[in-house]
C-alpha cells in the first residue's frame, strides 16, 4: 500500500493525545498517514486514550549529535495490538509504541558480568526497508531473577477497581483469575493487603502472610463490580496502608488494577501523578494493570505507572496475566535498576542523520543524563530492553533529507572511525546517585549484510518493521507485514518461552488481513 502524509490529521491526533511529555522530539516529528489501512480498528479507538505522540523525525547529527532517552520495560502496546489482530482487525496507529513491541521479547543478550547490573549488546546492520541506511541496535539485559526462596520479601497492596465499569469477564473477573494464579508465587515472608474502590474505598485485607492463600482467595472471590470510580480515594487508602506495612528490607509496591477511568473525587492525572511521585520518592512503587478492550484508558495507566517507577501491563486474556504475574513476576515486581537513561552521541564524521524508532514520550534533554534529580524508567530483573536508531552515513546517497552545505565538520578530538558513543546511567534500587556504563560504537559492531547479522538483530528489525507498518510510518517504503513475517521466521531461534512463535502467528494474521483488505 502506498503511504501518504496528512499533516492536518496528524495535528488533530497530536492535539487529542496531549503531545508527549519531556518536550518535542529532536529534529521535529514527521507526520504519519491518518487514513486507515485495510482492516484498521474503527474510530472507537480514541487517540486521546493512548499515551502516544507523533513519530520521531530525522535529526542532523552536525547540529544535534546527542539522543537521550528514558528506558523502561513496558509491553502494553504490543499486547493490545496482538489482541486486536487476533480478533480479526488491525489496531489504529495511535495505539502503537514500537519500543513496547521490542520490549516484549528476550533476545538472548549477554548476561551482566559479575557485579554489574546490565549486560550490553550493540550491533550495526543494514536497514531492511531502506537500502543504503543502517540500523544501530542497543540492547541491555538485567540479571536473572533469584529463586523464589532467595528473593527479597514482598510487601504488596492490591488496589482493585470494583466500579461499575469493571463488570464483565474481560475486567474484574479476569483480574480475579489472574491474581489467583499469582498466589502460589508468594511465601510466608511476603505480606498482602487488599484495597478496593468504587464510590469510596474499602480495606479487605491488611498485611496477610503470603502463605495464607485461602484467606486471600476468599477476599478475591468476593469482589463485585458496581458504583462510581473514586480512584483518588483508593490510591490514598492504598498508600496509607503500604506505609503502615512498609518493610525497609522488602519490595514495597502497590498493584493497581483498573480500566483506567477515575470519575469521583480528586482524579485528574496531574493530581494522581503528584501523589504517586511523592510516594515513589519515599520508596513505595506502583505497577498498573489495565483491563477492558473498549474502555481501556492507556494514557492514564501509563501516567500513573511511570510516576510510580513501575510497569504498565495490559491484560486482555488470562494468558496475559499469567505472563505478567507468574512468568514475569520478578521482572515486573523486583527492580534491578531505577532511573535508567540511555544517551548516544553520534559522530558527524560517520553519521549524517539519524532517527530514533519509538520512545516518542520518553525523550530527555542532553543534560538530564547526569542529573540524578531527573526521573526515568525502572527495569526489573531478567528483562531485555532494546533501542533502535536508523542512520544515514555521511556521504551516503540514502540520506532522507538534503545534507547541509555548511557546518558538517566533526568536532575536534573524537575518534573519527566511531559511529558514536553510548552512555547508560542508572541507580541501584533505593540509591540516590547514578552509576554509569560507557562504550564506543565502532566498525567492529557492524555487519555488511542483514542475513549475516546476529539473530537478535534480525528479530528486532522484524518487530520494529511490524510496529512501524502498524502505525503507518512513511519511513519504511513498501515494507509489509509479510516482510516482517519472513524476517521473523528466519530469526525464530530456540524460542524458549514460545513468544516468538506467537509473534509469527500474529504476523501471519496481520498479513492475511492486509491481503484481504479487511
Amino acid at each position: 500500500m502506498r503511504l501518504r502524509t496528512r499533516c492536518a490529521a496528524l495535528a488533530a491526533i497530536a492535539l487529542l493525545a496531549g503531545c508527549q511529555t519531556g518536550g518535542v522530539a529532536p529534529g521535529g516529528a514527521l507526520p504519519i498517514a491518518a487514513a486507515a489501512m485495510p482492516g484498521a480498528a474503527p474510530p472507537l479507538e480514541n487517540p486521546a486514550r493512548f499515551a502516544n505522540a507523533a513519530p520521531n523525525g530525522w535529526v542532523e547529527t552536525a547540529t544535534q549529535p546527542f539522543a537521550t532517552l528514558s528506558l523502561a520495560q513496558d509491553t502494553a502496546s504490543y499486547t493490545y495490538a496482538r489482541r486486536i489482530i487476533a480478533e480479526g482487525r488491525l489496531p489504529g496507529a495511535a495505539a502503537i509504541r514500537p519500543e513496547e513491541f521490542l520490549n516484549a521479547f528476550d533476545y538472548g543478550y549477554p548476561a551482566p558480568a559479575p557485579g554489574q547490573v546490565f549486560g550490553r549488546f550493540v550491533a550495526v546492520y543494514p536497514s531492511p526497508w531502506a537500502p543504503g541506511r543502517q540500523i544501530v541496535q542497543i540492547g541491555l539485559r538485567s540479571p536473572d531473577a533469584p529463586p523464589r526462596r532467595e528473593r527479597p520479601r514482598l510487601n504488596l497492596v492490591f488496589l482493585i477497581d470494583v466500579s461499575g465499569s469493571m463488570a464483565g469477564k474481560d475486567r474484574l473477573e479476569l483480574l480475579r483469575q489472574g491474581l489467583l494464579l499469582m498466589l502460589p508465587q508468594l511465601t510466608a515472608a511476603d505480606r498482602v493487603s487488599l484495597v478496593t474502590y468504587a464510590d469510596g474505598s474499602s480495606t479487605l485485607l491488611e498485611g496477610v502472610p503470603g502463605d495464607q492463600q485461602e484467606d486471600i482467595r476468599r477476599a478475591l472471590e468476593g469482589l463485585r463490580a458496581s458504583g462510581g470510580t473514586a480512584g483518588g480515594a483508593g490510591l490514598r487508602t492504598a498508600y496509607a496502608l503500604a506505609e503502615k506495612q512498609r518493610d525497609p528490607e522488602a519490595v514495597n509496591r502497590i498493584l493497581l488494577a483498573t480500566d483506567g477511568d477515575f470519575n469521583l473525587g480528586p482524579s485528574s492525572p496531574q493530581e494522581l501523578e503528584q501523589l504517586i511521585t511523592t510516594q515513589r520518592r519515599a520508596g513505595l512503587y506502583l505497577t498498573a494493570i489495565g483491563v477492558g478492550m473498549n474502555n481501556l484508558n492507556d494514557r492514564t495507566l501509563h501516567t500513573l505507572a511511570r510516576a510510580g517507577n513501575g510497569t504498565a501491563i495490559h491484560a486482555a486474556t488470562l494468558e496475559d496475566l499469567r505472563r505478567g504475574l507468574v512468568e514475569d513476576l520478578s521482572g515486573n515486581i523486583l527492580p534491578a535498576a531505577d532511573d535508567v537513561k540511555l544517551q548516544v552521541e553520534f559522530n558527524p564524521a560517520r553519521v549524517a542523520q539519524y532517527r530514533l524508532i519509538g520512545f516518542e514520550t520518553r525523550q530527555l534533554r542532553r543534560e538530564d543524563l547526569l542529573n540524578d534529580r531527573v526521573d526515568a524508567g525502572e527495569v526489573g530483573t531478567g528483562r531485555s530492553i532494546t533501542a533502535l536508531f536508523e542512520i544515514a552515513e555521511a556521504g551516503s546517497p540514502a540520506q532522507p533529507v538534503p545534507p547541509r552545505r555548511y557546518g558538517t565538520a566533526a568536532p575536534a578530538g573524537g575518534p573519527a572511525a566511531e559511529f558514536g558513543f553510548l552512555r547508560v546511567a542508572y541507580k541501584q534500587p533505593g540509591q540516590a546517585r547514578s552509576q554509569h556504563l560507557d562504550r564506543p560504537i565502532t566498525p567492529a559492531d557492524r555487519v555488511e549484510r542483514l542475513d549475516a547479522a546476529p539473530e537478535a538483530a534480525r528479530l528486532a528489525a522484524a518487530i520494529a518493521g511490524f510496529a512501524e507498518r502498524l502505525r503507518l510510518s512513511d519511513q519504511i517504503g513498501g515494507w509489509s507485514f509479510a516482510d516482517s513475517l519472513a524476517l521473523a521466521e528466519g530469526a525464530r531461534g530456540a524460542d524458549r518461552d514460545g513468544r516468538r512463535a506467537e509473534l509469527i502467528a500474529t504476523l501471519k494474521m496481520a498479513a492475511a488481513l492486509e491481503a484481504a483488505g479487511r
